[in-house]
């Protein structure tokens, strides 16, 4: 007699598996969090000594007063001895205010000096560079990240190799090439074009943004043209929406290394009407009194601090790199 055995299969199996693999993950995911602190300095049986617990958090309270003293320090100086006297500055540079505060620092910077002129002519090249720079970095990165030519990768080796050659070596041919501009037929020397154009041959951020967008997800792009976006639109609609934190990154190092420049903007803007602040207060520097000309660098200095502070969520975290969709 042939005996025949059944086995029942429970209706909900197959909501059953996807339950039970997404508990192994939690558990592997648990697991390796715990093997990730162990393998620190201070392992998990380490951290429930009241001792070994005190003693990390004062050392890391040290530590992070230490970074904000050195990071800070110099700013904070530099805000005070810009209205502090001259003499109270060179006899005791690192006493608070022994004879007052002297307001009249900023007012002769700001009228007396002509700072405003500087300033502006700052933020209108700075400005102009920031531009040319985003636009050369995202067109670039989206052709060879996103559209990916068949020479793409030659493309990139070239930029690459760009990184290679000091900075120092290129300032005569690109000297020659704005005094003689081809196709323009007239001198760039004493215009901003002469600093707009050059900033944006930065491979640099080129390089930055080409990696930031092969890390974005291509279904994103698959499923824009299936709809009909172009070239244009889905650069325009889809790419640069994702790609807000590394703008931001590129913004900060584009607006910073403009506003800092003093070499390239020393020789091709020897207009004293167009010249920046990089440039102008160190010619200053000798005929003006040290109380005004502090007052005049901290003036300078409060663009880019602003910019970093407005845009520091943006720069932390597009600094990573890392992809526009989580998961």
């Amino acid at each position: 007699m042939e005996h025949r055995v059944t086995t029942t299969i429970p209706a909900d199996l197959p909501l059953q598996e996807p339950v039970q693999a997404e508990r192994i993950r939690r558990r592997a995911r648990r697991v390796g969090a715990r093997d990730a602190e162990d393998r620190g300095i201070l392992g998990i049986a380490d951290r429930r000594r009241t001792g070994v617990r005190t003693g990390s958090a004062v050392i890391n309270v040290l530590l992070g007063a230490a970074l904000v003293i050195t990071g800070l320090l110099p700013l904070l100086w530099l805000a005070k001895s810009a209205i502090t006297p001259t003499q109270d500055t060179l006899l005791t540079p690192l006493r608070l205010f022994p004879n007052g505060i002297a307001w009249s620092n900023l007012d002769r910077a700001w009228n007396d000096v002509h700072i405003q002129n500087f300033f502006w002519n700052t933020i209108v090249m700075a400005a102009g560079s920031w531009a040319v720079q985003m636009v050369v970095a995202t067109t670039a990165g989206y052709a060879l990240a996103v559209l990916r030519p068949a020479y793409g990768r030659i493309l990139t080796g070239l930029v690459l190799a760009t990184l290679f050659v000091p900075a120092v070596v290129l300032l005569v041919p690109l000297y020659l090439t704005v005094l003689h501009p081809p196709l323009i037929g007239h001198s760039l020397i004493n215009t901003f074009w002469a600093v707009w154009l050059p900033a944006g041959a930065s491979a640099f951020n080129v390089l930055l943004v080409m990696r930031f967008f092969e890390s974005l997800p291509r279904e994103v792009f698959e499923a824009a043209r299936t709809d009909g976006a172009g070239t244009f639109r889905l650069f325009w609609s889809v790419v640069l929406p994702m790609s807000k934190p590394i703008l931001g990154v590129v913004s900060i190092f584009a607006i910073n290394a403009a506003w800092a420049d003093f070499l390239w903007p020393n020789l091709v803007l020897t207009d004293i009407a167009i010249q920046p602040l990089s440039v102008r207060l160190p010619q200053i520097q000798s005929s003006t009194d040290l109380g005004v000309y502090l007052a005049s660098l901290t003036i300078a200095t409060v663009i880019p601090v602003a910019i970093f502070l407005l845009f520091q969520r943006t720069f932390l975290s597009g600094a990573g790199l890392g992809g526009a969709v989580k998961g």
